[in-house]
């Protein structure tokens, strides 16, 4: 008897952002599991959470959640052994028969941490991925900007990078989003700068949530530190459209 291991993506956190196949995966699954922090939290339950009192309308099975705490300052080799262990519960659960879905906050295979889970898990069990709405596409549609047009280029990049990295890309690529922006803010809005495309920058945190902020001036930017999920996107101010 062997059950499935599903990767859902649940969007950027608007609950309506879901898509109607993730809800019904989330409604048929016998553990809903999800990435928390030490203290137990977890972005992503409490979107699932936001659907389920919102949408939902108490029409959902009873879920039994799987806390899975992985903290990716720790350490790679911590990390990793996390990663293991996480692995190893959901495996169990599987071949049982349960339904397991692994719930992601935008989709599970976009700086998603299911990847380190379906690494281990896909040789083994049954797996399967459902796509969702990533922040690059909720944070092109709430700057009502059209992340490339006709011939332009497009290049998705890690504030992880150092300066020289970044610069480049924004002098290579005519559309550019920076992820993981919030604790690099201050070198990515250097590489900005050198690259002469800060007039071009829209910066953006929490897309889509009820504490969601732009900045459409970055030059009024403060440099400090920002959340984790935070981003820049960058579309050309004179656009070819022959």
């Amino acid at each position: 008897m062997q059950g499935n291991f599903i990767g859902v993506g649940v969007g950027p956190g608007d609950p309506e952002l879901m898509t109607l196949k993730a809800a019904r995966c989330i409604n048929e699954a016998d553990v809903i599991a999800y990435i928390c922090n030490e203290q137990g939290e977890s972005t992503s339950r409490h979107i699932w959470q936001s659907y389920v009192n919102e949408l939902a309308q108490g029409e959902t099975k009873e879920q039994l959640e799987l806390p899975i705490a992985v903290n990716m300052f720790i350490g790679r080799e911590a990390a990793n052994s996390a990663y293991d262990l996480a692995a190893e519960k959901i495996q169990t659960l599987v071949t049982v028969g349960k339904k397991v879905v692994f719930i992601c906050e935008g989709d599970p295979l976009f700086f998603g941490s299911f990847g380190y889970l379906l690494e281990r898990l896909e040789s083994r069990i049954s797996c399967q991925v459902v796509p969702g709405i990533s922040s690059v596409n909720a944070a092109s549609a709430a700057i009502k900007k059209p992340l490339t047009l006709l011939r332009e280029s497009f290049a998705v990049a890690s504030g992880r990078h150092d300066e020289a990295a970044l610069t480049e890309v924004l002098k290579t690529h005519d559309s550019v989003v920076i992820m993981k922006a919030g604790k690099e803010r201050q070198t990515i809005l250097n590489a900005l700068a050198k690259a002469g495309r800060s007039h071009e920058a829209h910066y953006l945190e929490n897309i889509s949530r009820e504490n969601e902020f732009i900045a459409d001036d970055i030059t009024q930017l403060d440099p400090k530190r920002g959340p984790y999920f935070s981003l820049f996107v960058v579309i050309p101010s004179q656009r070819d459209r022959s």
